[in-house]
């Protein structure tokens, strides 16, 4: 428990009304889209690097925790403050910093929404590809500190790949800056890339130089449904052999097919066991090229139907299709577990073989969608968590999901990060000796453990 001392002080420190503590008010920070809780001592809002410079001084001298959060739709849990202390909410570093059309950079502070900053820059002419299903309620900074992915990853990669530089408070007090704001930079460490996904454990971030890109001048949106997940995955693979690298190529297998059916205004073939949501972008006379390719790689395989929008109107009509699966699954059971594994594309069949065979086994549903483009299926696993034998269940499955997936060469998480959730995992994929090299870059940076403690690292499984 926090001082009323000490809470003075941060008051001092961010002025009184950007500080709460009365229990009601804090409930809010205690969790995020894992709905896993914690609660914290208070509450604070800073506005500039002078004043998150000032809260850590403060709490590496006092040995108070310190969790920085976005919005809260992290799914890993990194923003519960599981120890208690201060949460440090980025809601007021909420500026677009400045646009370079010249360079193709941008410099943003971290609370900035992601689907503000991705209308800014195209209203110019420009292009932010990092696409993540939160795009709408995420911050730029809770991406930077999970390393987002999203739907464009496939083609155009993945958060880190668009971050330059960095502005940073270490938990020490010290404000540093990372990175450039060049195309090339090889100066030292790459810190920019230390603390990009890293959760918040490292340092809290207070501005960021993101890369641009000129915007596609235009897409089209395809949808095709397949009698299994196999036949979906053969064609994905054969895709990407004719050269065909689309912006997006989303999948659904047969549980999610069946919780979308109802609700949408999209006729699915009975039949239909899994579904191919794809997209390409680029110049007009290349983009009709790329569908009419993608169409017939689809009809040379086992593809059952297979639909092209004509329109804008029309690609909003097969995106409700991808945006509805995650709250439909809700019809199976009244709780799930996501996880959100790696593996190569080639592999996906075998990962979804293995949930129908560990779904029959406990008699739980376990439906996949995912990026099927870059191999990141999202598993859901349906129960009751007030039923304690489907939670054991649930967590044996877990366990032995992220054995085979290791074993098939992928990785436990993609693009939802470690957090809490994944904790009791981590050295199954790492090595103990990984894992002490990360401690000691975190007592390096945070020599007194102030900073989101109790995410990432964990004793062994």
């Amino acid at each position: 428990m926090i001082s009323e001392e000490i809470l003075k002080k941060i008051a001092h420190i961010v002025g009184q009304k950007h500080l709460i503590a009365g229990r009601d008010e804090l409930v809010e920070y205690g969790s995020d889209a894992t709905k896993l809780e914690g609660m914290p001592d208070a509450v604070i809002f800073p506005q500039n690097s002078g004043e998150v410079s000032g809260i850590l001084r403060l709490a590496t001298e006092k040995g108070f925790p310190v969790i920085p959060r976005g919005a809260g739709s992290g799914m890993s849990g990194g923003a519960v403050p599981v120890r208690a202390g201060i949460v440090m909410a980025m809601n007021r570093f909420d500026r677009i910093l400045a646009i370079d059309q010249d360079n193709l950079i941008c410099k943003v502070e971290p609370g900035v929404i992601t689907a503000d900053l991705q209308k800014a820059v195209e209203n110019i002419g420009l292009f932010y590809p990092p696409d993540p299903a939160s795009v709408n309620i995420s911050t730029i900074g809770g991406n930077v500190a999970e390393c987002a992915g999203g739907l464009r990853a496939v083609k155009y990669g993945v958060t880190r790949d668009y971050v330059l530089g960095l502005t940073v408070v270490l938990p020490t007090g010290e404000i540093i800056n990372t990175g450039v704001e060049t195309m090339k930079g090889v100066a030292g460490y790459d810190l920019t890339r230390l603390i990009v996904g890293s959760e918040g454990t490292l340092a809290v971030i207070t501005a960021i130089t993101l890369r641009l890109v000129p915007k596609p001048a235009a897409r089209r949106t395809m949808i095709a449904f397949f009698p299994d997940v196999s036949s979906a995955v053969d064609t994905v693979s054969r895709i990407i052999r004719n050269r065909i690298i689309p912006t997006i190529l989303e999948f659904m297998d047969r549980h999610c097919l069946d919780c979308v059916r109802e609700g949408l205004n999209l006729p699915i073939p009975p039949e239909a066991g899994a579904m191919l949501l794809i997209e390409v972008d680029g110049e007009e006379v290349l983009v009709e090229q790329e569908a009419e390719r993608i169409r017939s790689v689809c009809c040379q395989g086992k593809v059952i139907k297979f639909q092209a929008a004509s329109g804008k109107e029309e690609s909003e009509k097969l995106w409700e299709a991808r945006r509805n699966v995650s709250p439909s699954l809700y019809k199976l059971r009244p709780h799930k577990i996501s996880e959100d594994i790696v593996v190569p594309r080639s592999r996906m069949t075998e990962v979804v073989a293995f949930l129908d065979e560990m779904g029959n086994k406990y008699g739980l549903s376990i439906p996949a969608f995912g990026h099927a483009g870059d191999g990141n299926i999202h598993v859901n696993i349906m129960l009751d968590k007030d039923d304690s034998k489907e939670m054991e269940n649930a967590l044996t499955i877990i366990k032995a999901l992220f054995e085979k997936v290791i074993h098939l060469g992928g990785t436990i998480t993609g693009e939802h990060g470690v957090g809490l959730t994944k904790a009791p995992y981590l050295e199954m994929e790492i090595p103990r000796a990984g894992l002490d090299l990360m401690s000691r870059i975190k007592k390096a940076f945070d020599p007194k453990g102030i900073l989101n403690p109790g995410k990432i690292f964990y004793q062994r499984i």
